[in-house]
């Protein structure tokens, strides 16, 4: 397939070979494979092969958008020489929003209507990719999510017990900031997912690091199913998670979710100093102070609750268990957090020289991160409004002559 060169401005050089063009057959369906690279060059040939194989019969082409400081660039022209199906590149000399920003101009770089995106790591199998279009299609849906959570899904591919942690938390944490635009993902942090770019605002986005679905779910209001996938073991290279990514993931939340959990910090706040106030007042009084910040507690969780009910999950109420199942199953988890912090204000001051109010403050603090993510994912939590398993039972390119089994 001869080479053809197309140099553009996209905050700085990049270089364009082979772009993606419109077939006129109708008839099958067309679909492009995004795959965002970093150092790949290794996996690019197997993950070619396995792409051509897994989309035969479909009109599709392999997009590589390559932020790349070794030899990937060379190594997808090479392997486009002999591929069976289009394959084109992207090299950006500097690499604006990282991943997501790669992902981002591979989805404005393609006139087709249905697009796929997959790590180039060999991780995210590329014999799903029918799969997740079939289930699209079937489930009318704008977002298919490949899914490590479902039942059949694995993160085994993360070997890193820590890298497990860091991943299960981040998940916990992101579906309980986003309850409403998260209800029907169990994993809204994975790279491997196929979209309808019809129902999303492109221009709304603004990517940074490596969470590009995040930032598509969070900003445009989709429906969206799931299928299980097993996350596989790198074949080549080292991973590109690191410390730095992670301080852009926790500015990427901020910026997409600063409302529901800054109503919850406001009432956190208030409760917090009603709750210090109370205590100061009872041990001025002359009250041991274990059971001032006991009976301090007992009334501002109250407080808590209805101000959380009325003013910060207000929109959620209408969807879950009735008021009076809310409320057990809040002042049951603030008992616990309460009696333990309790513990805790015991222990700590009487084995450190440190004020019982300071140390009361501080863990009132912890406990605000445990209480948000406990009532957004528990308390409040929205029920599924799509399945939480489309299995796809036949699969084929023009979409015809398939069912679905819901489980």
């Amino acid at each position: 397939m001869p080479a053809r060169f197309l140099a553009v401005s996209y905050s700085g050089p990049r270089t364009v070979v082979n772009p993606p063009v419109s077939r006129p057959d109708e008839t099958i369906m067309q679909v492009t494979i995004v795959i965002p690279t970093f150092n790949e060059a290794p996996n690019v040939a197997e993950l070619v092969r396995r792409v051509s194989a897994a989309t035969d019969g479909y009109d599709a082409r392999i997009l590589f958008v390559d932020d790349s400081t070794d030899d990937t660039a060379a190594e997808v022209l090479r392997v486009a020489a002999l591929a069976p199906l289009p394959v084109s590149l992207i090299h950006r000399e500097v690499p604006v929003g990282g991943l997501s920003g790669a992902v981002l101009e591979g989805l404005t770089s393609t006139a087709c209507e249905w697009c796929v995106v997959m790590d180039g790591d060999l991780q995210h199998p590329p014999e799903l990719i029918p799969v997740l279009l079939a289930s699209g299609v079937e489930q009318q849906a704008d977002v298919v999510v490949a899914s490590r959570h479902l039942e059949g899904g694995s993160s085994s591919g993360l070997h890193n017990p820590m890298r497990r942690l860091v991943s299960s938390g981040s998940t916990i944490l992101t579906r309980a900031m986003f309850p409403i635009k998260l209800r029907n993902v169990t994993d809204p942090m994975t790279g491997f997912f196929a979209l309808r770019r019809s129902s999303v605002d492109l221009e709304t986005l603004h990517p940074r690091g490596f969470k590009i679905l995040l930032e598509i779910l969070a900003r445009n209001s989709l429906t969206v199913v799931e299928e299980p996938f097993v996350f596989g073991y790198r074949v080549a290279g080292t991973s590109k998670a690191d410390l730095r990514q992670g301080f852009r993931f926790v500015t990427q939340l901020g910026a997409l979710r600063f409302g529901r959990l800054s109503g919850f910090a406001a009432v956190g706040a208030a409760g917090a100093l009603a709750n210090l106030a109370i205590m100061a007042g009872l041990q001025a009084l002359g009250v041991w102070y274990l059971a001032a910040a006991i009976t301090a507690a007992a009334i501002t969780l109250v407080g808590n609750f209805v101000l959380a009910e009325r003013l910060v999950f207000h929109d959620l109420r209408s969807d879950g268990p009735n008021i009076w199942v809310r409320f057990a199953k809040s002042m049951a988890f603030n008992g616990i957090e309460t009696i333990a912090r309790t513990a805790l204000l015991w222990l700590i001051v009487e084995t450190l020289p440190i004020p019982g109010i300071v140390v009361q403050a501080a863990l009132i603090a912890v406990g605000f991160v445990l209480r948000f993510v406990y009532h957004s994912r528990i308390v409040y939590r929205p029920a599924r409004s799509t399945a939480a398993h489309p299995s796809v039972s036949s699969v084929t390119p023009d979409g015809a002559d398939r069912t679905v089994a819901q489980s």
